[in-house]
């Protein structure tokens, strides 16, 4: 439940400092003015490149969820987000908050102030706006599962499209960190939707879907226009504690067209063998690009349709020829070969390293059915789709991540 206009009663309520020990899913955390802002991404690694598309993608809190033990009935939670406008594009829903109560829904919410950023495709400009501070209310919360005291494990998923500041959280009862539960935690790393693009909300985007499925704790590292190979990328795999890894490799490599077969091949090798410094033996799942029909044969990049934005709707285009595959430029179709070839090439020698083809989670048959809305990204009903059938392939009995008997 919750009450938008008329603030809990506040007597004997508790203000809770937020610290890296309450968040998870968060690399690094930043102190500002307002309070404190989650990073995907540590310090180091966004300092080696300050691309604006980057630094958006990573402080945008996919996966990012407050985790707490506590009795409170009521929750508020001050925030200062960051929204995207998009010139001549339809406006975009205020980001969510999704709040589970011993891992069940129990309420949703939204800020509808905060900062603005004015982008403009055509242009490649944007310009930030400051807003105020909003606030976030759950009421009514259920008491928790076994201890007969009420206490709860409480999750609020943060908008995984909106860079969020955290400024206060407050409770009618204290607040202590969730103990670890056990589950093996899972890395996830990919593009734009594995960040989220057009899922209904946090926990709909399909990493997180697969991740409720799989009963595991996920950290998401999908940036979106960002799933380049960069060397600082996987070294920040390579340093993060994990149980279970992921790479979905391929969709921005040919709509930033940023290389060739020639670069792609030992970028893909070098991803890997970096990873592997610091993960030798844990479970590492490669998963090419799902059905993109506008880059299956045609290389990058890929641009707004500017025919259909002075339409008020955002789509894209490729803007490559296909003949000039026979120069090495990438299509969808080249890479799920590549990864194949050299996922194949490396389990010889590495037992523990997999390969999950892309048209297995979202293909032609699903296109037809579920198109892209943008010609480029999955929409909420395609989300829960591939975070289903990834679930299914992943955490399967014979899947790469399935818990094998010691």
């Amino acid at each position: 439940m919750r009450t938008k206009d008329q603030p809990a009663h506040r007597d004997n309520w508790i203000t809770t400092p937020i610290t890296p020990a309450l968040l998870r899913g968060a690399l690094d955390v930043e102190r500002t003015e307002h309070g404190v802002l989650p990073h995907r991404l540590p310090a180091w690694a966004r300092a080696q490149y300050a691309d604006g598309q980057l630094a958006m993608a990573e402080s945008q809190p996919s996966g990012v969820r407050l985790v707490f033990r506590t009795r409170a009935t009521a929750i508020e939670l001050d925030t200062l987000p960051t929204k995207r406008v998009y010139v001549g594009a339809p406006p975009r829903p205020d980001g969510l908050y999704e709040l589970l109560v011993d891992g069940r829904p129990a309420g949703q919410d939204s800020v509808r102030d905060g900062n603005t950023l004015t982008i403009d495709m055509t242009t490649g400009s944007a310009e930030l706006r400051p807003g105020p501070v909003g606030t976030v209310r759950f009421s009514g919360l259920p008491d928790g599962d076994g201890d007969g005291d009420g206490s709860k494990d409480v999750e609020i998923w943060l908008p995984h499209n909106e860079t969020t500041e955290l400024v206060a959280l407050r409770t009618d009862a204290p607040v202590e960190p969730a103990p670890d539960r056990g589950r093996r935690v899972w890395l996830h790393h990919g593009s734009s939707i594995s960040h989220g693009s057009d899922a209904a909300g946090p926990t709909s985007i399909w990493p997180a879907v697969a991740a409720s499925l799989g009963g595991v704790e996920l950290i998401n590292l999908g940036l979106g226009g960002s799933a380049l190979l960069d060397p600082f990328t996987a070294r920040t795999l390579r340093d993060t504690p994990a149980d279970l890894i992921s790479l979905k490799i391929g969709i921005n490599v040919v709509n930033a067209d940023v290389m060739r077969l020639r670069a792609f091949t030992p970028a893909v090798h070098g991803f890997l063998d970096t990873i592997r410094e610091g993960h030798p033996d844990t479970p590492l799942l490669v998963v090419s690009p799902i059905l993109c029909p506008i880059h299956e044969d045609t290389p990058g990049p890929s641009a707004p349709d500017l025919t259909h934005l002075a339409d008020g709707q955002l789509r894209f285009v490729a803007m490559g020829d296909p003949a000039e595959k026979a120069a090495g430029k990438l299509t969808l179709r080249v890479i799920r070969d590549e990864l194949a070839r050299i996922v194949a090439q490396r389990a010889k020698e590495d037992p523990n390293l997999h390969q999950l083809d892309g048209l297995r989670l979202y293909g032609e048959a699903d296109f037809a059915e579920l198109p892209l809305p943008d010609q480029l990204h999955p929409d909420a009903a395609t989300h829960r789709l591939i975070g289903e059938r990834f679930a299914e392939h992943a955490f399967g009995t014979d899947g790469a991540f399935a818990t094998r008997s010691a």
